[in-house]
């Protein structure tokens, strides 16, 4: 039994938008680990196939509104050990995307962690114990060309991830930002010609990315790349940003030529 396994025997787990593929490759996986998992997604269908395929427990609904969602959690689970914030939106488009699609970018991608954490944290830190698994993407570490909410919403979300990490640590509270690049996932395919551009390329399976999510939570790294060359990518932006940004450009400019 691997230490992952170990670790998460018998443990709650909730997955957010797990109808699908990163969240249904999670709840599969931490299901395969031993954990008694709730299946959570928007798509009640798509929630209930997955939860009866994996033997877990289907609670359907919006995660950017996740008070109902934690307390029927816990009906079923008694506490939640792991919560997984993994429901995200993409819109496309620049800073003319228009207000609905940057407050739906905003809501999903940043406030549903905030509003999870602003109920779970209290039981964690009374009992000294509890993680959180932000799905992030490569783009809170770097950019997405051709939608700006999702960029700006990413980057907010590692920032609260990397918040609660240097708060909380000492307290017993865990936190895994993951970010992948591309993900053959429903997400991919309706990225429009950025998306197919700069991820097709190299896109993983949802379950190669819970395979290194179980990897990151046993191994207790904050940061959770299953592309491992994200890492040469923000070390760039990091030292040298105006390289990076010409780089990024070049991108844009490919992608202009489509």
């Amino acid at each position: 039994m691997s230490p992952a396994a170990v670790a998460l025997a018998g443990r709650g787990v909730v997955v957010t938008g797990a109808g699908h593929g990163i969240g249904a490759a999670l709840a599969a996986a931490f299901a395969a680990a031993g954990a008694r998992v709730v299946v959570n997604d928007l798509d009640a269908g798509a929630a209930r196939a997955v939860a009866d395929a994996i033997g877990a427990y289907a609670v359907p609904g919006d995660a950017a509104d996740p008070t109902g969602l934690i307390a029927a959690a816990r009906a079923e689970l008694g506490a939640i050990d792991v919560y997984c914030a993994n429901a995200g939106v993409a819109p496309v488009g620049g800073a003319d995307a228009g207000p609905a699609a940057w407050a739906a970018a905003w809501d999903v991608n940043v406030m549903a962690h905030v509003r999870a954490c602003e109920l779970l944290l209290p039981d964690w830190l009374e009992r000294g114990e509890g993680r959180f698994v932000g799905t992030v993407s490569a783009a809170g570490l770097l950019t997405m060309l051709g939608s700006a909410p999702y960029a700006v919403s990413k980057h907010g979300a590692l920032a609260f991830a990397e918040w609660l990490a240097a708060t909380y640590r000492h307290r017993g509270v865990r936190v895994h930002a993951v970010c992948p690049q591309g993900v053959r996932t429903r997400m991919l395919d309706e990225s429009g010609a950025a998306g197919q551009l700069l991820l097709a390329e190299g896109a993983l399976e949802p379950s190669t990315v819970a395979d290194a999510v179980l990897r990151g939570i046993a191994e207790e790294r904050f940061l959770i790349l299953p592309h491992p060359e994200v890492a040469g990518y923000y070390a760039t932006r990091a030292t040298d940003p105006d390289r990076w940004l010409d780089g990024m450009n070049r991108l844009q400019q490919a992608l202009e030529k489509e």
